[in-house]
């Protein structure tokens, strides 16, 4: 291999991931607009498929972008899908302001969500800090799960209950 072909195989690998992103955005428009008509089982098998992709993908480039001494990726999945089921969960909920079926909502927020988010992956990395000495690093992994996931929730809720005109009592 020469190395003229080095810049474009580099290129290669970030159009790679936007192509990912752009299959898996129709995948998953094309998944919801049939999760009623394809039954609850598929539709959960579908977008679990989906969001285990998406969380391979988020890692990947967070990998990249940001190093793997500290689990960033799983902490950014864990925070973003704890945000995507809060403004989801409440904006298509019975007081919601989009009506979307009961297969449409598995999809999303068993499906989707739980393949991306990574709470099994969090744990064994948690342990696995712990058992490397890294007692510290553990314990802020689990501060800032806990918590960042908790603000994320809450905030896609607001988000979604300020978008619907409702307030929690």
């Amino acid at each position: 291999m020469s190395t003229e072909q080095l810049p474009s195989i580099r290129h290669a690998k970030v159009g790679k991931h936007a192509f990912g992103a752009a299959a898996f955005s129709a995948a998953a428009a094309l998944a919801f607009s049939l999760a009623d008509s394809i039954g609850a089982y598929t539709a959960v098998g579908i977008g679990s498929a989906l969001g285990g992709i998406g969380r391979y993908w988020c890692s990947e480039i967070v990998a990249r972008l940001i190093g793997e001494t500290f689990p960033w990726g799983t902490l950014i999945i864990n925070v973003v899908g704890s945000f995507v089921i809060g403004f989801f969960g409440t904006l298509t909920g019975p007081d919601g302001r989009i009506f979307v079926g009961t297969a449409a909502r598995q999809f999303v927020m068993i499906g989707i969500c739980g393949g991306y988010t990574t709470f099994s992956s969090f744990s064994l990395q948690t342990l696995n800090l712990m058992n490397g000495g890294g007692w510290l690093q553990a314990g802020a992994n689990i501060g800032l799960s806990v918590v960042l996931c908790l603000v994320a929730v809450w905030a896609g809720h607001s988000i979604a209950l300020s978008l619907t005109g409702l307030r929690t009592a």
